[in-house]
Order: C-alpha cells, then structure tokens, then sequence
C-alpha cells in the first residue's frame, strides 16, 4: 500500500506567529504555560488533520510538540523527527539534508518560516519524490491561504 505524502511542521513562526496576539488565537493558556502559546489558532488543528497527508512535527519542539502544541490544536500525538547533532551546510537550512534523509523518498511538504530558493533546489535535486517548501510569514504565521496552496499541491 502506497503511503501518503508527509507534511513536516514547523512552530515557531508558522503556529506561532512572531506578529503577536490575534483575536482569532488561543484564549486559554494553562497556568505556568508559555505566553507563546496564546498565539496559536485552535482553528489550525482541524484544518491541519484533514489533509490528505502523514503530519510530522519538524521542529526543535520535538516530541514536546505533542505534550503542548497538539492538544491546543486538538491533533493527536504526531511523528516528530528527532534532529541530530546540527551539521552546518553553510547557507543551506540546518533542517534540510535530514528532511529529506527521513521522507526516504516520499514526496512531502515542508512549511517553515525560513525555507529559502537555496532549500529547494537542493531537494530538487537530492529528493527522488516531489516536494513542496512552503515558506510561512512569521509575522501572521499559517493562513488559510497558506492551507489551500498545500492542500491543492497534495
């Protein structure tokens, strides 16, 4: 059986948008939380869990995602990777060469907020399967446009 494609999920700046409070985000934070997190959209979650893909959290969250990211946007616990030590491919995005280690060859979608032309020509050209980086706007984080883009490139 074919797998879906993989859509590898940044937080800080997607989710979390850098641009500060929106009337639309979280309300509740839970005492003792970070204040971050009245930044995210409960609305995402729904959005997010509907699309025709494997979700995987790409973020130095890591598995903490799933312990305070997920329940806010009432996702299930996620795959996440588990980044090893940085090697550093000088303008290259540190995430980049290891995305594409752990798709083993599955197309996927990667949102970020700091994916640049250089990111996506070299998976062009290391990545056998289709890819799409979809570079966010830190300052209003994932829109429903954002969502429609990757929902009609799946």
């Amino acid at each position: 059986m074919r797998r879906p494609p993989i859509l590898f999920l940044d937080v800080d700046g997607p989710l979390i948008p850098f641009g500060g409070w929106h009337p639309a985000r979280n309300t509740h934070v839970p005492e003792g939380a970070s204040p971050l997190l009245a930044r995210l959209d409960p609305g995402l979650g729904p959005r997010l869990a509907a699309l025709p893909c494997e979700l995987v959290w790409a973020t130095t969250w890591t598995s903490h995602a799933n312990d305070v990211i997920a329940p806010v946007l009432g996702l299930p616990g996620l795959p996440y990777v588990d980044w090893p030590d940085a090697d550093h491919w000088g303008e290259l995005h540190w995430k980049t060469a290891h995305l594409v280690e752990w798709a083993e060859g599955r197309p996927f979608v990667w949102v970020d907020d700091e994916t640049t032309d250089l990111d996506r020509r070299w998976i062009a050209r290391h990545h056998p399967a289709d890819a799409l980086i979809h570079t966010v706007d830190p300052a209003t984080g994932l829109t429903v446009a954002d969502l429609d883009v990757i929902q009609s490139w799946l």
